[in-house]
């Protein structure tokens, strides 16, 4: 009965069962196991699913309906876990966001106590994103033997490069993620001051951000100790240091020690965290000798489950793009009734990779007012794909990306960075980036649940690069990013032919600054010729990154730079897969600042986060044949 892919069990719940850890701290998990017509649960042992989470185990949205509700009656006991300091979990004080020090350990002693009881067959799978993605590695770091397979969805691997930190800059969707963090944390839960500081910040959080440097016992969160001493290592730690260096904020400098178990990982073009599920899965392709397999589609955090949609932003992908829980339980089904039942479902067989590939579509404005851009999902063989080119379309004085080599007579490009006036973050790739809506006066916030309130600060995916009345930074007259004058626009002639661009992006500047220290960003555009609604294209955002100066070198050390000295400098955008069409340009805009996807560099020098002022500074990126200022693109051939 157990073994059966398609059978329909009732479901009966065992709440806050207190799962003791090796320190004696309990956690609370609640258990579905399968039940008889009567509520009973059925004779037998089954395989065990576990999620793990910081937010709320009892979620209906997140945890009992996609997974307890689709898995049990499969014949899966599931395990839904507060993680230690959260929920109804003891251990109050020991959680400091994802900086936990204790997490492996916490995954291993809950596995193999789940494949200890009588129900269980001794096969334990993982399930989880975000968050319930990283506590999944922090499990697997630590090899529990009954551990079989693993299902790693929108999880950050490296929370200095990509997730609170990029570049050298700090990622300030993290100060946003904090307050969700912080409003239901154990530590205030019986303080009503603490919680509605914490609330009252996030529903100002436009205004908070503004607030900088950060300084202690100042911000909102403040109101929670353990994260606001969270907040000051993400925001002030420019440096690779031991902090950054311990296993639950840096997996990927540890992936050696993780479990050879056969492992999904997903993501998505528009999800900060591409990178990191698509490095995690080269790596552990080459170290394991189960399979491995990755899935990158045209999401964002968070568009690939609950109800799933077929769009991002201001962009349409196509019904195919269309996932939701429905096709991800499909895929899931198929994951672990092979690896945790031993049933033939094929998975062995599937390609170790499937991308989306956007872009193809008919570039009409579609009746939701959402550019139809199309894409086509391709399976492939392995990540980065080998038959890509790097090939490099080099900056050109005027405005012109070419793969034409510069001459010696190409002029540099220069432009004022006020940190008073930063570029604004149209659209970006973020997370948590919330801003909670103020209730009417006549509405008892008690009875709103606090995800009901939020937006995201920066819309989570492609829009038009154009300012809007709700951009942060905006003001009168809205205009193209294109049109300031400290965006430096840099595009190809339109296109005589299809282009498709697969892979991780480079970009190699030479730069000078009349400042000791200063930011350079870049982001990679598909620009649409003009057409019905928008008279000038539409300006698509793929990828965007940043490099603060003084970590030109890396990030073992800092270095100010000499005014008026020309250096090297690199910045690592995140992989993309799209086809951009005959007609099409493709576009790179230098400037300094994206606001507020990123700290602003106040250009002075002083110790990161500690500023005490801000100064104008003229910086200027080289175009000329010794200074030759490029964008590295995979280029992939259609034949």
């Amino acid at each position: 009965m157990a073994n059966s892919p398609d059978s329909n069990h009732g479901i009966v719940v065992s709440q806050n069962v207190m799962v003791p850890m090796r320190d004696g701290v309990r956690l609370a998990t609640d258990i579905y196991r399968p039940a008889d017509v009567n509520g009973n649960p059925l004779p037998g042992q089954f395989p065990v699913i576990l999620g793990r989470t910081s937010y709320d185990k009892s979620n209906p949205v997140i945890w009992i309906n996609p997974v307890a509700n689709a898995f049990v009656p499969r014949g899966y006991v599931v395990l839904l876990q507060d993680l230690r300091g959260r929920g109804r979990s003891e251990g109050t004080g020991d959680y400091f966001h994802t900086a936990n020090q204790k997490e492996g350990m916490d995954g291993y002693d809950t596995i193999e106590w789940a494949a200890d009881r009588e129900w269980s067959n001794g096969k334990v799978g993982m399930v989880g994103a975000s968050h319930g993605g990283i506590v999944q590695n922090m499990a697997s770091l630590y090899r529990p033997p009954h551990l079989a397979a693993l299902w790693v969805d929108v999880a950050p691997t490296n929370a200095f490069r990509w997730e609170a930190r990029q570049g050298g800059a700090m990622a300030l969707h993290m100060y946003g993620a904090l307050y969700l963090h912080g409003y239901d944390s154990q530590e205030i839960a019986d303080d009503p001051a603490a919680i509605e500081r914490i609330e009252r910040g996030a529903e100002r959080l436009r205004e908070e951000i503004w607030k900088q440097p950060f300084k202690e016992g100042e911000t909102p969160i403040a109101a929670v100790p353990n994260l606001e001493k969270v907040l000051m290592h993400y925001y002030r730690d420019g440096t690779y240091n031991a902090w950054w260096q311990q296993e639950s904020l840096d997996h990927a400098r540890h992936f050696d020690r993780m479990a050879d178990i056969p492992a999904v990982y997903s993501s998505g073009w528009y999800d900060p965290f591409a990178s990191d599920a698509s490095e995690q899965f080269a790596y552990m392709t080459e170290k394991n000798s189960t399979p491995q397999r990755l899935i990158l589609g045209p999401w964002n955090h968070v568009s690939m489950r609950g109800k799933g949609v077929s769009y991002v932003g201001e962009v349409e992908f196509g019904e195919s793009a269309h996932w939701g829980d429905r096709v991800l339980n499909q895929e899931r089904f198929r994951w672990f009734d092979h690896w945790l039942k031993g049933i033939d479902t094929g998975v062995e067989d599937d390609d170790p990779v499937r991308i989306f590939v956007m872009g193809g579509g008919s570039g009409a404005v579609n009746d939701a007012g959402r550019i139809v851009h199309g894409g086509a999902w391709r399976v492939e063989r392995e990540w980065p794909l080998k038959r890509s080119v790097d090939t490099a379309y080099y900056l050109r004085s005027g405005g012109d990306l070419t793969v034409g080599e510069p001459g010696a007579d190409d002029l540099p490009t220069s432009w004022a960075h006020d940190p008073e006036s930063p570029v604004p973050s149209v659209s970006g790739n973020v997370t948590g980036f919330y801003e909670w809506v103020v209730l009417p006066d006549d509405i008892d916030a008690a009875y709103v649940p606090p995800r009901a309130r939020m937006k995201s600060l920066i819309p989570d995916g492609p829009l038009h690069q154009k300012e809007r009345e709700s951009t942060v930074g905006a003001s009168d007259p809205l205009m193209l990013l294109a049109e300031r004058a400290d965006v430096n626009v840099f595009q190809t002639e339109p296109l005589g032919a299809d282009v498709e661009v697969t892979g991780p992006i480079i970009v190699n500047l030479w730069i000078s600054s009349d400042a000791v220290d200063t930011d350079f960003t870049a982001k990679l555009l598909d620009v649409y010729p003009p057409g019905d609604g928008y008279p000038q294209g539409f300006h698509l955002p793929l990828a965007d990154s940043i490099r603060r100066a003084r970590f030109r070198d890396g990030y073992d050390e800092e270095k100010l730079m000499e005014p008026g000295t020309v250096y090297q400098l690199q910045i690592e955008l995140p992989p993309v897969s799209n086809l951009f069409k005959k007609g099409h340009q493709i576009r790179v805009d230098i400037s300094s600042s994206n606001f507020p996807r990123f700290d602003v560099n106040p250009n002075t020098g002083e110790p990161i986060g500690r500023h005490t002022r801000s100064q104008v500074a003229q910086n200027t990126v080289y175009t000329d044949a010794d200074r030759p200022s490029h964008i590295v693109l995979p280029i992939v051939s259609s034949t």
